[in-house]
């Protein structure tokens, strides 16, 4: 079977606009959740990415009646029956996970096959399946394939999360706002598309307080009605493009970005030393190379986000001296490392940070092993001399709508080639 590869020739300055699609991280949690409605759903700004597809090929399965016109999906579950959802589609994302506070909070049972998606070292679901166990259902891990969650009747409860988890935060959600009684979600995550999702249910009927902060109380509803929603705009894209701007951008303006949530980049962005302009729902980012050393910190939001320390990475070369990144979110994050070497990168890893040096960086034949890390050699391929080629490209085009075109239209080198 012919696989795609994305081209790059490094070098060509970037200039124009581009608009920021909706938020990735709140679409896979959404759709999900249109199945605890009952009556028409309607979503609009979802980006145009095979996750999407997925997901909604998915609420097929259980027999909703679903219309994708490129950013707006009709959801209609008023026929919903409830089916095992089959392993293939499930393993190939792992947000399907989703799937199983939404089933569960609907019909209080569900058979789902065991979630997939990047490999980014152990992300277990242990914080998920507690607080399902906290809400009085029952699972069977019996079978290597998939997983059987029932319960006689959802009670709210007080669950307290080990480790702050935006997954295990919004599943846990899905789950009580049809319980009985209050919920309280401790140590809950913070970030934005959490919100988004609390924001989406309240639309529909749900009583929910406290989604941003670290304490999320619901009481439960018997009932949810349809709704309209419109997805908050991607955070971790919107960062993306500012990296690459950063890189080698003439001038670059992101349209439809809520400045609030990339602060963090922003911050280092400017410490580096690139030329960073924000307005109410737009940017705009000059390169001013030679940049400054910087040390970065992943952490959960508010902090620096742990999907932007890869696409930030390349810039870190193009530095006057050694910068830091250290992940304590994913501390084996750091697959593109490999891959940025073979680029003539002078950047090693050890116990979780990466130590970056001055480098100019060649093209070469390199592998996607995850979305970001995709991303990463995409901003790699812009600065360095000659032509990149990125095996493993369906990983990109999971997170990142039509980013060739993009590009393109940037004025970047770039094109694919089915091999």
């Amino acid at each position: 079977m012919a696989q795609e590869v994305i081209k790059i020739r490094g070098g060509q300055p970037l200039n124009g606009k581009i608009k920021i699609n909706g938020a990735k991280n709140s679409a896979v949690a959404i759709i999900p959740a249109a199945l605890l409605a009952e009556d028409v759903v309607t979503l609009e700004g979802l980006p145009q990415i095979s996750d999407v597809e997925t997901l909604v090929s998915l609420l097929g399965d259980l027999n909703i009646k679903t219309d994708l016109d490129h950013t707006n999906l009709t959801v209609d579950p008023t026929e919903i029956k409830n089916a095992s959802l089959p392993n293939h589609k499930v393993e190939s994302l792992r947000a399907s996970y989703y799937m199983m506070g939404a089933m569960l909070g609907r019909f209080k049972k569900c058979v789902i096959g065991l979630p997939g998606g990047c490999p980014l070292g152990p992300r277990p679901i242990d914080q998920h399946i507690k607080g399902f166990k906290a809400l009085g259902a029952k699972i069977d891990e019996s079978s290597p394939t998939s997983m059987k969650i029932e319960a006689d009747e959802l009670k709210g409860a007080n669950i307290f999360l080990d480790m702050v988890s935006v997954g295990a935060t919004i599943n846990i959600m899905l789950a009580a706002v049809r319980a009985e009684g209050q919920t309280v979600i401790e140590n809950a995550a913070k970030e934005p598309e959490v919100v988004d999702v609390a924001t989406f249910l309240t639309g529909m009927g749900a009583k929910i307080k406290g989604a941003g902060t670290s304490t999320i109380k619901i009481t439960g509803v018997q009932h949810l009605h349809g709704v309209s929603h419109q997805i908050i705009p991607d955070r971790i894209e919107a960062g993306t493009y500012m990296c690459m701007a950063a890189a080698c951008g003439t001038e670059v303006e992101l349209e439809n970005i809520i400045p609030k949530h990339i602060e963090p980049l922003t911050v280092k962005l400017r410490e580096l030393g690139a030329d960073v302009e924000m307005n109410d729902d737009s940017a705009i980012i000059r390169s001013k190379k030679p940049y400054e050393s910087v040390n970065i910190k992943t952490l959960v939001y508010p902090g620096f986000a742990t999907d932007l320390q890869q696409p930030i990475t390349p810039l870190l070369f193009l530095a006057d001296g050694p910068s830091f990144v250290t992940d304590t979110i994913y501390p084996e994050r750091f697959k593109h490392i490999d891959e940025l070497q073979k680029m003539g990168g002078n950047i090693h890893v050890d116990q979780g940070t990466a130590t970056i040096k001055p480098s100019q960086l060649h093209g070469a034949a390199v592998y996607a092993s995850d979305l970001r890390a995709g991303a990463c050699l995409m901003v790699a391929g812009l600065i360095a001399e000659g032509v990149t080629t990125i095996y493993n490209v369906n990983h990109i085009y999971r997170g990142y709508t039509n980013i060739v075109e993009n590009l393109k239209s940037l004025g970047a080198d770039i094109w694919s080639e089915k091999l």
